[in-house]
């Protein structure tokens, strides 16, 4: 009994001694036994460096000496920034401490960036630097580099990258979805010339060293770029790269030439090289990865098949799937991992809202292997498992959004999350010399497979809505709301992170007529619903008729848990004629 009893106690004790040498790899980090969720090819391995941020998170960067330092993405009165520090080693941090209340904090507020002893970050209209010192928080005074000249906007975001030679560039966001006239407003036509082209959705260059600066100060360098949040310089060949949002709303707004899958798959979110003179096409093209070709946009005269002239266009590195949202690009120079990755384009893809009624997709982290900025194979899927949720039906299910990179001092990968502000660290712990395509395998099967990464079926794909109903027997203001609305506030009317939710919402249960004024007139700017505030574009749906606008109206007051009123079309004409004397 005695030798059973010790027996028994050193075999507890081999097994826990196990379990720690397997949880302490390299230099004591303590790794995740599941990854902290990740999906990651065979050699790697992740840690948790925090759960949440208050706050969220934006971009990062990280020190020389592992310091984090992160953009916050709902800054308070405390300070918009947010440093970290891991004092044991364990890989995990044990200081935070927010820094820095600066002017227009913004949820949209996107880069954080080291340069010449700086850290760079910007607010969706502002750019600023502080110099760092030898405290994890700086002291020293903000300095606003450059300011731009307009309001925040649908498309505001300010990401920054540098060159070999001081340079800083940034980017100035087109503040619609195709230059329409009336913007995501269904078959309204694009503005031609379109004049958002003289300042906006355009790349320019500044001194990186000169405070006060204006959009004026700088030179342009690209254009057809409707929105950026990812700039990296590759510096392996010199040069400046982005990846890019396509434009929204194929379908709900030209159904007569886009099904429902193609608005669901297109366009591309493009990976683009910006040369100086280099233009992606916005407004009058967009890219199909599938075709691998620019086409022309329906509201310029496309129908999916024209092209129009393409060859004054900038010819993309890499075209991705349609609404994945690539939020940031970190070319990978550390010595960590294996010899194929050195150089190469990592790419944190946000995930789409748009999707439905086909899977949400994206939520994922890409990689292009590539040489002199050239992919030298196809592009890969290196980390997925951040949605936690398998299909994504809605954005808003997803527990966590990919969002910024950062490469750490040692090599180590680190990637943030703007849902609850969580980082992780990816790591590889395998022998580089062995690393080979077979490690690579499962990544694959996932591209090919998981339905957030997959090119959907066209017809079998589509989610069953939460009602049950097939789509030939739904009403018709469902009919309505799955044309022009569910793109937006989803089909189970939950909304996502851009765009309001209709459930319970005091927007739709309350007053008749602001309801119906919304339809008919659109609505822009910032909204409080729910106590939460949302700042985009809301279409004005004037070409319905009368009854459709009830029937939609109808729907979603008596849907999404509303117990609210009918509307009648005779309501809805009686305030057109109103508007129209």
């Amino acid at each position: 009994m005695n030798f059973s009893f010790h027996g028994l106690r050193y075999l507890i004790l081999l097994f826990w001694a196990a379990l720690l040498l397997l949880q302490c790899k390299p230099g004591g980090l303590q790794f995740s036994q599941d990854n902290g969720g990740l999906f990651l090819p065979d050699g790697f391995e992740a840690l948790v460096v925090v759960d949440s941020l208050d706050g969220k998170a934006r971009h990062l960067t990280v020190r020389d000496n592992g310091d984090i330092y992160v953009k916050l993405r709902h800054p308070d009165s405390v300070g918009g920034n947010v440093a970290l520090r891991d004092t044991d080693g364990d890989g995990k941090a044990d200081i935070i401490k927010k820094f820095d209340d600066y002017q227009d904090r913004s949820s949209y507020g996107t880069e954080m960036k080291i340069y010449d002893g700086y850290l760079y970050f910007s607010s969706v209209t502002r750019i600023f630097r502080q110099k760092l010192t030898d405290d994890l928080v700086p002291d020293t005074p903000l300095e606003l580099m450059m300011r731009d000249t307009q309001p925040p906007r649908q498309h505001d975001t300010k990401p920054i990258a540098f060159d070999n030679e001081g340079n800083m560039y940034t980017v100035f966001g087109a503040p619609s979805d195709a230059c329409q006239v009336d913007d995501r407003a269904p078959m309204s036509p694009g503005m031609d010339p379109c004049p958002i082209l003289e300042t906006r959705a355009s790349l320019w260059r500044f001194d990186a060293d000169k405070p006060n600066q204006f959009q004026w100060d700088g030179v342009q360098i690209a254009t057809g770029l409707r929105s950026v949040v990812g700039l990296d310089w590759n510096h392996q060949n010199d040069q400046l790269f982005a990846v890019l949002h396509g434009r929204d709303y194929l379908h709900t707004t030209w159904p007569q030439h886009f099904t429902v899958w193609e608005g669901s798959v297109l366009p591309s979110e493009v990976f683009i090289a910006l040369d100086s003179g280099a233009n992606a096409g916005w407004p009058y093209h967009y890219y199909d990865h599938l075709q691998e070709k620019y086409f022309l946009s329906p509201e310029y005269g496309g129908d999916g098949a024209l092209q129009g002239d393409v060859s004054h266009l900038t010819e993309p590195t890499v075209g991705f799937p349609g609404h994945f949202a690539p939020n940031d690009i970190k070319f990978y120079t550390g010595d960590q991992f294996p010899e194929r990755y050195r150089n190469g384009a990592f790419i944190a893809f946000h995930g789409s809202t748009s999707s439905a009624p086909y899977p949400q997709r994206g939520y994922i982290i890409g990689f292009v292997p590539m040489e002199n900025g050239v992919p030298t194979g196809e592009w890969e899927v290196f980390a997925d498992g951040f949605a936690g949720v398998d299909p994504i039906a809605n954005t808003s299910d997803a527990h966590f959004r990919p969002m910024g990179l950062a490469v750490g001092p040692d090599g180590s990968l680190y990637v943030s999350d703007s849902r609850k502000g969580k980082i992780w660290r990816i790591v590889y712990t395998g022998k580089r010399e062995d690393f080979g395509e077979e490690n690579l395998e499962s990544m694959a099967r996932r591209k090919l497979e998981a339905s957030n990464i997959k090119t959907p079926t066209e017809g079998k794909d589509i989610l069953v809505s939460e009602e049950r109903v097939p789509e030939g027997e739904l009403s018709e203001g469902a009919k309505v709301y799955n044309t022009f609305c569910a793109i937006c506030h989803q089909r189970d009317g939950k909304g996502n992170d851009r765009f309001p939710p209709l459930n319970e919402s005091e927007w739709v249960t309350g007053d008749k007529e602001t309801l119906i004024n919304v339809v008919l007139n659109g609505l822009e700017g910032e909204i409080m619903v729910k106590g939460k505030s949302y700042n985009n574009v809301m279409p004005r749906l004037s070409n319905l008729s009368d009854q459709q606008i009830a029937d939609v109206l109808t729907y979603i007051r008596t849907h999404f848990e509303n117990e609210a009123s009918e509307i009648s079309a005779e309501e809805v004409a009686e305030l057109r004629a109103d508007q129209v004397e």
